[in-house]
């Protein structure tokens, strides 16, 4: 029996959170064309008959501008040290860059395996141009890499990903109990989903600025009622979000109460506010009241 930690690693808008999904057959993380739309580390937990792979999602890795972006860049950084394989997930349609690079000379020469996923070739339709892509990202590394070509979206290769995940990982028992998806709390998935429900919805400046907070869950048999803020950083933020006569934020709130109501398989009593904390990326304790710290 196979058991061990998967992080999985790579720029911002990869696919790594699509990549979860795709795999564990169900959406636990958000999944946006948004940069910074996975802010915290999140376990998804898959267990077969060969075993248990416990995937790390981490923010995708860029130059910090802010407290925020330090403390994503901390998120990805601490995942790796406890993991018994990397999946370094790239964009398979481009050549490896700058970032990448930068991952793989700063990050992963460890010695923790590591395999290559090459995401989104089911876009690339030349067969040479794959090659030569995949040609530059195997020089990232002195040693041989493997290189799995897969499609998230799609779900190709992914049983081929799975098998050689599970060569790489050590003997052992679980290390959750078998029915385990994830540790993420329903306080958790909701500030998710409604964030994912503004990052959809609004453009601009909106999607790096906002943070989430549910200030109140109620959990009862036939209905849970939820009161959550939303926090922008300036007046204008706080307009767009509202909408015109209230459209946008009504618009956000019912896309979010559906999705819960899925997952919940009851009604949901969705009430939104919206906040401003000014420089709320700025400054540490805000950064805390919204749940970006360090949990080690």
């Amino acid at each position: 029996m196979k058991s061990g930690f998967t992080s999985i690693i790579g720029r911002p808008n990869v696919g790594k959170s699509t990549l979860l999904n795709q795999i564990l057959g169900q959406k636990i993380v958000i999944a946006t064309d948004k940069a910074q739309t996975t802010r915290r580390r999140i376990k998804g937990i898959l267990t077969t008959g060969e075993g248990q792979i416990v995937f790390i999602d981490t923010p995708g890795i860029h130059k910090p501008l802010n407290k925020l972006g330090e403390f994503l860049l901390d998120e990805a950084k601490i995942s790796i040290p406890d993991a018994d394989l990397i999946l370094f997930l790239v964009d398979g349609t481009e050549p490896a860059g700058k970032g990448d690079k930068w991952i793989a000379q700063n990050l992963l020469q460890t010695g923790i395996p590591v395999i290559i996923v090459m995401n989104k070739v089911d876009k690339l339709k030349n067969l040479a141009k794959i090659e030569e892509n995949l040609l530059s990202y195997k020089t990232l590394f002195d040693k041989n890499i493997p290189i799995i070509k897969i499609s998230a979206k799609t779900g190709r290769n992914i049983d081929t990903l799975l098998k050689n995940i599970f060569k790489k990982l050590p003997e052992g028992k679980f290390l959750y109990p078998e029915e385990t998806i994830t540790e993420e709390t329903m306080r958790n998935i909701t500030e998710e989903i409604i964030r994912e429900k503004i990052l959809l919805n609004t453009t601009d400046e909106i999607p790096h600025s906002v943070a989430v907070k549910i200030e109140n869950y109620i959990e009862q048999e036939s209905m849970d009622k939820i009161y959550a803020s939303i926090y922008c950083e300036t007046k204008s933020q706080k307009g767009i979000l509202i909408g015109k006569a209230g459209g946008m934020l009504k618009k956000i709130g019912t896309e979010a109460r559906k999705e819960l109501e899925e997952i919940t398989e009851k009604k949901v009593y969705l009430e939104l506010n919206v906040k401003i904390e000014k420089n709320w990326r700025k400054n540490q304790s805000a950064l805390k009241n919204f749940g970006y710290e360090q949990e080690l």
